[in-house]
């Protein structure tokens, strides 16, 4: 059995531990039972990731002596919703969790997200473990506090920051997980070498393949230096204060507004709009003089063979540059008027542009449409 590797977060509210390792879903009951007092263990997830991990993960706990109860919601985005949120908090008041309890989230960011929002507001606040089965999840939004839910102006603007307790990241889960789901989680990861580690990024051009393929030892470097890095980040800078954490949006400002245009659906999925985002940023960089275009179009490079689009025309979108600039206008990190964007100037170091011009993003991605 490959060695599990433990990854220890300290951000200024509340430090835990991260666990990567092949078999954990099976062990879970083991490293959560010290977070589950009253011996019962409340989980939220998905039919879909029920339908493969509800008996196992039943069993991990019955055979510690933890009564599984389960509260099994619809797939997708639509689930991040004031309905939703709704539902669980009603479920989670009809179980008894107290503030010192902790509610399981089995699954990808969207039950995450969710449970973890629901937690943060429960009794003002009880604990969450988080027990991601998606690529995207285990290598970003299980760790590091932010929680939320969409509304009809935009994706994640009612949230709260709220870190778990505890986040179990284990490589067997993406063994069932679809392939479309596997190669949108692949965006993120490489994200964090184009942002700020070089080496990694050239990792994963020879070792992205072998990823994809299912090896599980690539995978395990893959989850665990993506995951040091957003440590390291979220411990510098956990509420997006001093700039550091804010690089980790790399991608999303152009990604957040394909998915509005979209319908936040399954035309176009998180990670999938991330990959795209990034390379917009990466070719606006360009564009704007601070990356070279070969960096820009290496990085466009890095994601095809996992089948990720790295173009806008490949959406069939009827929309204009004006059209998704209005989307950005909802952006979550506005302040005073000003939308900062994540740019790059080379691979391996991006930054955060605050004299971004929109009527310049708009022309911009004018061009993009038609490319």
């Amino acid at each position: 059995m490959t060695e599990t590797r433990t990854i220890h977060v300290a951000a200024a509210s509340a430090s835990y531990d991260v666990i990567v390792g092949p078999g954990l879903l099976d062990r879970a009951g083991q490293h959560c039972a010290q977070f589950l007092p009253r011996g019962v263990a409340a989980i939220v997830t998905d039919r879909n990731v029920a339908a493969a991990w509800q008996e196992r993960v039943s069993v991990s706990f019955a055979a510690t002596g933890i009564e599984p109860r389960w509260l099994i919601l619809d797939p997708g985005e639509a689930t991040k919703s004031w309905a939703e949120l709704a539902r669980v908090s009603d479920w989670m008041l009809e179980q008894g969790i107290e503030r010192g309890d902790c509610v399981l989230a089995l699954g990808g960011g969207v039950i995450g997200d969710l449970v973890g929002f629901a937690a943060s507001i429960h009794k003002r606040g009880c604990g969450f473990i988080q027990l991601p089965t998606t690529l995207l999840a285990q290598v970003d939004s299980s760790v590091g506090g932010k929680t939320a839910i969409n509304v009809p102006a935009g994706k994640n603007l009612v949230g709260a920051f709220h870190q778990p307790s505890l986040v179990l990241a284990d490589p067997d889960a993406l063994e069932t997980l679809p392939t479309r789901e596997l190669r949108a989680g692949y965006a993120e990861v490489i994200k964090y070498g184009v942002l700020g580690d070089a080496p990694f990024f050239s990792w994963c051009e020879a070792n992205g393949p072998a990823l994809m393929a299912g090896d599980t030892a690539a995978r395990m470097h893959a989850i665990a230096t993506s995951i040091e890095a957003k440590a390291r980040i979220v411990g510098e800078d956990e509420r997006e204060t001093s700039g550091a954490r804010a690089l980790l949006n790399l991608g999303h400002t152009f990604g957040h507004a394909l998915e509005a245009e979209t319908g936040f659906g399954a035309a176009l999925l998180h990670g999938e709009a991330v990959g795209l985002g990034m390379v917009l940023a990466a070719r606006f960089s360009a564009a704007k003089g601070r990356l070279e275009e070969a960096g820009a179009e290496r990085i466009a490079a890095a994601l095809e063979p996992a089948g990720l689009s790295t173009r806008i025309a490949d959406l069939g979108l009827s929309c204009n540059g004006d059209r998704l600039v209005e989307h950005m206008l909802h952006d979550k990190k506005m302040a005073a008027g000003v939308l900062p964007f994540v740019l790059i100037d080379r691979i391996g170091h991006a930054f955060l542009a605050r004299d971004v011009v929109l009527a310049e993003v708009a022309r911009f991605l004018d061009a993009e449409l038609r490319r």
